[in-house]
């Protein structure tokens, strides 16, 4: 099983002295990267392409640190600080191309069952939260009775949207294909570098490829951008058992 990660953005805490690229920043006690990684290998995924760009040096020697025999590919985007994740994506396209795969931002904080309900229910879907508020900057999914997604984007009306999308999405191999196709077209076809990839899903759906919108529930997602997130994820975190960093039959680094 085969998962991408987006760990490009130039996104950082406004923190003093802070300069960890927003993967590697702990949320209860763990880097958001590693919880990642973690809960994706505890349901079977054991390989990994990470989408990199600032201070990449560092993503990769703390993969490295915490999972010394992983199989992981890293993908450089040189041009992160100009591009979105569109851009971002795309350039793992011989990794997971026509392969079926998990898609993930790098900065989303989740519960286990998120990607448990994603595989249960299985592709192509994206996991949608319906609980909370929402607002302009929420990226929200519109989805008929059958909870196929009909809209996604920022544009989408709060009014008429099932919840936002958290990040996490589960490709089938043909509708991967179909979304490289997608992205191609626009990010170097149309030039449009600063798209988020939510565009591309845009254009899956009205060609008339299905993907489904999955709602989490109560589950736990949430988005770190910025320094009033982490402190909410905290205090999220606080009530629930500490996060075991250990996955059964993997070698760790001391």
């Amino acid at each position: 099983m085969k998962a991408a990660i987006l760990a490009a953005g130039a996104r950082r805490l406004q923190r003093p002295g802070d300069e960890l690229p927003m993967p590697l920043v702990p949320v209860g006690g763990v880097p958001i990267l590693r919880r990642t990684i973690t809960s994706l290998m505890r349901v079977g995924f054991d390989q990994f392409v990470i989408g990199t760009g600032y201070l990449e040096p560092l993503i990769r020697d703390a993969v490295a640190s915490w999972f010394p025999d992983l199989d992981v590919t890293f993908v450089s985007n040189p041009e992160y600080r100009t591009t979105s994740t569109a851009a971002t994506l795309l350039l793992l396209r011989e990794h997971v191309d026509r392969q079926s795969f998990m898609l993930l931002d790098g900065d989303v904080v989740f519960d286990l069952g998120v990607v448990e309900e994603l595989i249960e229910r299985g592709p192509s879907s994206l996991a949608v939260r319906s609980v909370g508020e929402l607002g302009l900057e929420e990226v929200k999914v519109t989805a008929d009775i059958e909870d196929r997604v009909i809209a996604i984007g920022k544009h989408v009306p709060v009014r008429s949207a099932m919840g936002e999308s958290i990040g996490i999405a589960l490709f089938s191999g043909a509708t991967s294909g179909k979304l490289f196709e997608a992205l191609d077209a626009r990010v170097r076809g149309q030039g449009l570098v600063q798209e988020y990839y939510e565009a591309a899903f845009q254009q899956l759906v009205d060609e008339g490829s299905t993907l489904y919108g999955i709602d989490i529930g109560s589950m736990y997602a949430t988005e770190i951008d910025t320094v009033e997130d982490l402190a909410a994820a905290e205090k999220r975190l606080a009530q629930e058992p500490a996060f075991d960093i250990r996955v059964e039959g993997v070698r760790l680094a001391v």
